[in-house]
Order: C-alpha cells, then sequence, then structure tokens
C-alpha cells in the first residue's frame, strides 16, 4: 500500500510540538505493516537544506503569489515531496510566526499552497501517478480534503484528516475564499463556510472520508460543548467515520538505553544509574542536590495545558520538600509567575523558559515525575515519554492522559498495575493532592521502584497504533 500524507511540520526536519513528532514516526511504523508514505511538506530553509537526491515531479507558474516546484527525495531518513516555494516558505524564525510574535499574515496563503499541492499530488494532478490515500494533520493540510472533493483529479483519492488539537482550526476571513481557487459550492455548509468565514480545519472534518483523533478518549470528548470548540455538532454527525487512535513515540530517538542527550544510560534493571541523571539536572538548574523528590516539566506554558494553575502551587509545593526543573515557553504572564517562584525559591525551583531538545530528554532522564496538568489533551506524547524513562506521569484525566497512565490508586497500588498520578479536574487543591500522593508514594522506595519498572514497561511504541491505522486505510480503500 502506498499513501501521501501532508503535515506542515515533521520532526526532524521542522519541528515546533508533538504534532512533527508525530509525523515523524508514523512513517516508519507503517513501514513496519507494508505501507509506504511520502509526506508532503513546506520546503522551509531546514527541509531544502536536508533534501537528497531530489527530482522536481512537478512545476507552478503561479502557486500563490509565486513560482514553485514540487521536489521528490529523501531527507533525513525521510521519503518527502517538498514544497519549493520560496515567497511561502523561505523565511526565517518559527514556522507559524514572524518576527513579531504574531502569526505570519499571509498563513492563509501558505497553508492553502501545502494542501493543494497535496491533493494533486495525491490525485494525479501534480506529476505522479496519484495514491489511493491522502492523510492530512491539522488544520495546516485541512484544505486538502476539500480540494479532493470540490477540484477532484484523474485519479480521486480517499482522504483521512487527523485533528491533532481541534484549538487550533484555522479561520480566516471570507474574503481569503475566491484566492482558493475552489468552486462557489465549496463555500457552504457541507465545506469551507464556518459561520460566515472560511474554516479550514471546518472544512476537511467536513469532506473527508474518515476522521481520526489521537486516542480514544479525546474521540468522545470532542464530540462534546465542552472540548468540541464549537465543531462538536459536525463531530457527532460524523461520529460513524470518526475514529481515536493513541499516539506512539519513536522509541529510538526515546530510548534511556541509548540516548546520548543524558550523561547516564539505563534500562528497567538498572534504575541506580538515574541517580547521575538527577545529579546532573540539579546541576543544570542549579538546584540544591538532595533524595528528596525532583519533579519535571516540559511544557508549552499556557491555559490549556494548566500551567496557570500549576504555578499556583508552587510555594506549597516546596514547603513540602519538594524541587522542580521546568522548561517551557508561553503565556506572559505564566512565564512571569514561574520566574518569580524560581526567586523565591532559590536551590528548589530552576527554570529555563525556551525548548531546547536535549534538556527534554535530562528532565525525563533525571526528575522523578514529569507533570501535565492539561485543561485538555488530545493525547499528550510528554507522558509517553515520561513512561518510557520511569519518570512516574502526574497527569490530570482527560484526553490521551487518560488512556496512557494507570492512576496509582489503592486498588491499582494493590493489584500492581500503576504507572502514574492522574487528578480531576484541574484545580489547585486536585493537582496540590496528586503532588503530595506521589511523594507518599516516592517516599517507599520499594513501591516506587515497581511502578517505575511498570511505566517502562508500558507499550508506548506505534506497534498497535500503526496496525490500527493500517486497518483504517484498508478498509476505506474496501469501501
Amino acid at each position: 500500500m502506498r499513501i501521501f500524507a501532508a503535515a506542515s511540520e515533521i520532526f526532524p526536519l521542522a519541528k515546533t510540538g508533538g504534532l512533527a513528532d508525530v509525523t515523524g514516526a508514523l512513517p516508519g511504523a507503517l513501514a513496519g505493516h507494508g505501507v509506504g508514505v511520502v509526506t508532503v511538506v513546506p520546503g522551509y530553509p531546514a527541509v531544502m537544506a536536508a533534501l537528497e537526491d531530489h527530482a522536481v515531479v512537478h512545476g507552478y507558474a503561479d502557486l500563490f503569489g509565486g513560482k514553485a516546484r514540487l521536489l521528490k527525495g529523501r531527507a533525513r531518513g525521510l521519503d518527502i515531496i517538498a514544497v519549493d516555494a520560496p515567497h511561502l516558505y523561505d523565511r526565517a524564525g518559527s514556522i507559524y510566526l514572524g518576527p513579531d510574535g504574531k502569526d505570519w499574515p499571509d498563513n492563509a496563503r501558505r497553508f492553502a499552497a501545502l494542501s493543494k499541492a497535496a491533493a494533486e499530488l495525491a490525485c494525479g494532478k501534480a506529476g505522479e501517478d496519484g495514491a489511493g490515500i491522502l492523510h492530512c494533520h491539522d488544520w495546516q493540510t485541512a484544505l486538502a480534503p476539500v480540494y479532493v472533493k470540490f477540484a477532484g483529479g484523474p485519479k480521486p483519492a480517499k482522504t483521512v484528516m487527523t485533528v491533532h488539537n481541534i484549538a487550533f482550526q484555522g479561520q480566516f476571513p471570507a474574503s481569503i475564499f475566491g484566492t482558493l481557487g475552489l468552486p462557489a459550492q465549496a463555500f457552504a455548509i457541507d465545506g469551507l463556510e464556518y459561520y460566515g468565514n472560511v474554516g479550514f480545519l471546518k472544512g476537511g472534518l467536513a469532506t473527508a472520508d474518515r476522521i481520526t483523533t489521537v486516542s480514544p478518549s479525546y474521540a468522545q470528548e470532542i464530540c462534546t460543548p465542552e472540548f468540541g470548540m464549537g465543531l462538536d455538532g459536525l463531530l457527532r454527525a460524523r461520529r460513524d467515520v470518526l475514529t481515536g487512535i493513541v499516539n506512539g513515540i519513536d522509541e529510538a530517538v526515546w530510548d534511556p538505553a541509548r540516548d546520548p542527550h543524558v550523561p547516564q544510560t539505563y534500562g528497567a534493571k538498572t534504575l541506580d544509574r538515574r541517580a547521575a541523571n538527577k545529579r546532573a539536572v540539579e546541576q543544570r538548574f542549579q538546584l540544591t542536590p538532595g533524595d528528596g523528590i525532583l519533579h519535571g516539566v516540559v511544557s508549552r506554558l499556557t491555559w490549556q495545558k494548566g500551567m496557570d494553575i500549576f504555578a499556583q502551587c508552587l510555594d506549597a509545593m516546596v514547603a513540602g520538600g519538594a524541587r522542580l526543573a521546568l522548561v517551557g515557553t508561553g503565556e506572559a504572564d505564566i512565564e512571569k509567575a514561574i520566574l518569580a517562584a524560581a526567586q523565591r525559591h532559590p536551590g528548589r525551583i530552576g527554570a529555563v523558559l525556551g525548548y531546547d531538545e536535549g534538556l527534554s530528554h535530562l528532565i525525563q532522564a533525571g526528575c522523578d515525575t514529569i507533570l501535565v496538568p492539561s485543561r485538555f489533551e488530545p493525547c499528550g506524547l510528554t507522558q509517553l515519554y515520561g513512561l518510557r524513562y520511569g519518570c512516574l506521569p502526574v497527569v490530570a484525566r482527560t484526553g490521551g492522559l487518560n488512556d496512557t497512565v494507570i492512576d496509582a490508586n489503592d486498588a491499582a497500588i494493590k493489584a500492581g498495575v500503576a504507572t502514574g498520578f492522574q487528578f480531576s479536574p484541574v484545580d489547585q487543591e486536585t493537582l496540590a493532592h496528586a503532588l503530595g500522593r506521589a511523594a507518599e508514594c516516592y517516599a517507599d522506595p520499594s513501591l516506587w521502584r515497581g511502578m517505575q519498572k511498570r511505566a517502562m514497561a508500558s507499550d508506548v511504541s506505534w506497534s498497535g497504533s500503526a496496525a490500527a491505522y493500517v486497518q483504517l486505510y484498508r478498509n476505506l480503500l474496501k469501501a
């Protein structure tokens, strides 16, 4: 089986978050099931620099404001087709944000171009033979199913739309519709029209043959007003084509036994070696050395991630004897609150504002817990990394966090199945209680070591999830 995928970011070529980890790892996992994936990605500078042995498969005299080419080749082990459109993608800085920290003003054109190219490739209109299936990820590629439905081609593809976070929808003024190259009937309730505007994700959800999201719990949640972000009615109407398939992680990249980012590698049978990594975390974050519980955070510092609530817990957390190492960036007020707490508690709280791939690995390998207090979390990869590294997750009971972490309640501890700590709802009291439960368990070395070993034995690979995608593809082709 051969499919095209479309994504705005892909690890290790371009990454702002977990989306890139998924789109970078899934092709390799699918290859083990006999599925070949070619991913259509924007020609960012880093992508173009990594592209090897490429061939031009198609050219555009005008692709949303300038000449463009589709270049097929290999890049860092991935089969890709880069949309080489310098007027859209040859920019320094963030994928989505300009130097002023705001969205690039032409993001609608940039990602319409990506979607159009992917749709035309899949339908045999852009120099390729086409593919039976086009798998699109998030709003940045959600126009592709719309192009397939309304602009078609000699070999119309089946389309799969995966929602990684429904909070990000790609909504733009109706005035852009005339630039998209779509017929008038595409701007309708069964297409792009969304309360008088153009909704990229809404259009993808309305027109795709199948919809997936990244955990079974999140698939249920987004059909409700609380979590559906205004699209719950559409998703309820299309519930028969909606599936939740939990993400996995790339176990070659996230492997405590071979991780080049940490000073001491280890495994489930050599957990004592983690102590060297804990010392390294203390040194890097200027924490007072000690054997007490050390919490870790690797997160966007946003309301969605529950970081405002977490900031309110810091004084009590330190008073209880815990320490914290944090890496993240996000909302200014939350950043300010965390830095202020670090100043109040030198040697107890260390924070690095920004994102550092190596530090994220070190935190997982050296901290005792990883905290993910999200108000909603479609899947979450951070807690999966924590399970893999024996860094026990403390998570809100929502979405994929609920599906992947077994709470250390009394019954689970007695049954010997607990792998972390859940809490609900997301508020200061319940989070503080979860941190307290974690500290109590940590005070029992035998109990803690057993939980670490069970966490590390959890299946966080792509194996089962890749098999689920393959079955979905096969069913779609039969249909």
